[in-house]
């Protein structure tokens, strides 16, 4: 497990900056869950690490700003029965995060005007909607 991590073709996190702490899980496991420190819990600080790069640094820190606990991002993974298999899943759900905070925005809508069709298809709506309630006026249902 002391192999980087990947966020990018450009961006790869060093094992070195990663933090894991292990505990006891609840949830699968048998008799095993009493004794086995399965979960893991994987920290990476965002904030202070020299691997995010220059131009994404403030991207990153703006959408993860409500998982960052002092710059530092953590996840949490107790789903498998292994200690082996949540350490992979950590890693994996903290490339993702890591990947769609960087991703870049998306293209600006510009505004258009709706069509001459448009509009009457919504007008004869409106038109056939009024009548079905003027239908029902002083109708007893």
């Amino acid at each position: 497990m002391a192999d980087d991590l990947v966020v990018t073709g450009s961006w790869a996190v060093p094992a070195a900056e990663l933090t894991e702490r292990f505990s006891r899980s609840s949830g699968p496991g048998g008799q095993g869950v009493n004794t086995a420190d399965s979960r893991v819990e994987l920290s990476y600080d965002v904030l202070r690490s020299p691997s995010v790069p220059d131009h994404l640094r403030a991207r990153v820190a703006t959408r993860l700003a409500p998982r960052l606990v002092d710059g530092v991002l953590t996840i949490a993974a107790s789903e498998h029965r292994t200690q082996l298999a949540n350490r992979r899943a950590a890693r994996e759900r903290l490339a993702q995060l890591l990947r769609e905070a960087a991703a870049p925005p998306p293209p600006q809508r510009r505004a258009t005007r709706p069509t001459r069709g448009s509009k009457e298809r919504r007008l004869a709506q409106k038109k056939r909607r009024s009548e079905t309630k003027r239908g029902r006026q002083g109708r007893i249902d």
